[in-house]
Parts: structure tokens; sequence; C-alpha cells
């Protein structure tokens, strides 16, 4: 028996649930270290905060589907928790090193922005 429509189902809801909440999580708690980098300026940092909203569902969205091209046919129920465990294991670790990398690149900026301008 072939389990890939179960195994892309319960990918999906896993990925679906992550992406979202992971998203909001960074939104939300985001905002401060952007609205520093715009010298306070709301209308800005909240234009440019939503921005990186979309992106980010827009690039890891991509990603998630770009992994159904790639799945291997599931044959038994070991298979599939492997396949998913693996494909969602890989998704939460781009999902880090992007967040790191965006942390990174606003801490960076900000040291040059509020060093020049003192």
């Amino acid at each position: 028996m072939n389990y890939n429509i179960l195994a892309y189902i319960i990918y999906t809801s896993i990925t679906i649930y992550i992406i979202y909440w992971v998203g909001r999580l960074f939104h939300r708690n985001g905002r401060v270290f952007i609205l520093r980098l715009f010298h306070y300026h709301a209308a800005q940092a909240d234009a440019t905060n939503n921005i990186i909203l979309v992106a980010y569902y827009l690039f890891n969205t991509g990603y998630a589907i770009v992994q159904f091209s790639n799945w291997q046919p599931v044959l038994s129920i070991p298979v599939l928790i492997a396949s998913i465990a693996v494909k969602t294991g890989v998704l939460v670790s781009i999902l880090a090193v992007t967040h790191y990398f965006n942390m990174a690149l606003i801490y960076i900026l900000s040291r040059r922005i509020f060093h020049y301008s003192s």
C-alpha cells in the first residue's frame, strides 16, 4: 500500500501550523527591533515588518511545496513517520537559520545606523 497521500496530508498540516505560528511569533516580537532600526517611525517599521512576514510566508510555503516533488514512495508506517520527521526537521532548521540570519542583519544594521548617528 502507498501511504504518500496520507504523508502529504500530515506534512501539510504540520507545516502550515509551524509556518503560521513561527511567522506570527516573529512578526509580533520582532517589531521592537525593526522599530528601533527605523528610529521609532512606527508606520515605516510596521510596513517593513509586514513585508518581511509576507516574504517569510512565501519563502517557506514555496519550500514546503517543493518538498512534495522530492518525496520517495512511502510503503509502510515507519517510512511514513521517518519521511515526515525528516522533512519537518529540515523545515524547522531552515526556519531557525533564516531567523538568526535576519536577527544578525537587523543587529548589524542597527549598530551601523546608531554608530554613525551618534
